[in-house]
């Protein structure tokens, strides 16, 4: 792939250009399906890989932060293969066949910290998600940095009140991440690192 297919690739996914995303996805899709496929996945786990690693490059691309140090194809199928093994790592099936081009092999270690981060902001979305309407409302008012008073107000509780739920949103968000089993296995990588 030239460095000019490889930079209209780029403009596309960062405009949201359907129709480059979508003969990206064409012409990639296949050789990730084969890896994923002979690495104990699915036709769903194929999607879900494809689609959180073009997400992480759109984010990579609005953050400024995209360095690529080969195409971006290959970069492209390092992201998939490093984002497929941790999912595999944390099931605890690691028996991978290597069958990606090589030069994935050359991802920065940034990219896999990058990569960990995201599978962080996934467990805690999915665990504040699971909180009740009012919990959530409470801490997505705090996070957006308002203060007790001004929660209590936009909320209509006392401030006593926003206080104690406040208190008790942050426990129940704390101890449903802590009992998350990818939690452990993410703390584990990354006290081994």
């Amino acid at each position: 792939m030239s460095n000019t297919e490889d930079h209209k690739i780029i403009e596309g996914i960062a405009t949201g250009n359907k129709l480059v995303i979508t003969a990206f996805y064409k012409k990639n899709l296949p050789y990730i399906r084969h890896y994923i496929l002979q690495n104990s996945g699915n036709e769903e786990d194929v999607e879900d890989v494809f689609q959180d690693a073009m997400v992480f490059i759109y984010q990579k691309l609005k953050t400024d932060s995209l360095e690529l140090q080969s195409s971006l194809r290959t970069y492209f199928y390092g992201v998939c293969k490093n984002i497929w093994r941790n999912r595999l790592r944390k099931i605890k099936k690691l028996v991978i066949t290597e069958d990606l081009q090589t030069d994935a092999e050359s991802i920065p270690p940034k990219i896999i910290e990058d990569i960990e981060h995201k599978e962080r902001e996934h467990i805690y979305r999915k665990h504040f998600l699971n909180l009740s309407g009012t919990c959530r409302e409470v801490l997505s008012l705090l996070f957006q940095g308002n203060s007790m008073k001004e929660i209590a107000r936009i909320t209509g509780y006392s401030e006593g009140y926003t206080r104690k739920k406040k208190f008790e949103c942050k426990q129940s968000l704390i101890e449903m991440i802590e009992n998350d089993p990818f939690y452990h296995e993410l703390q584990l990588n990354s006290e081994k690192d």
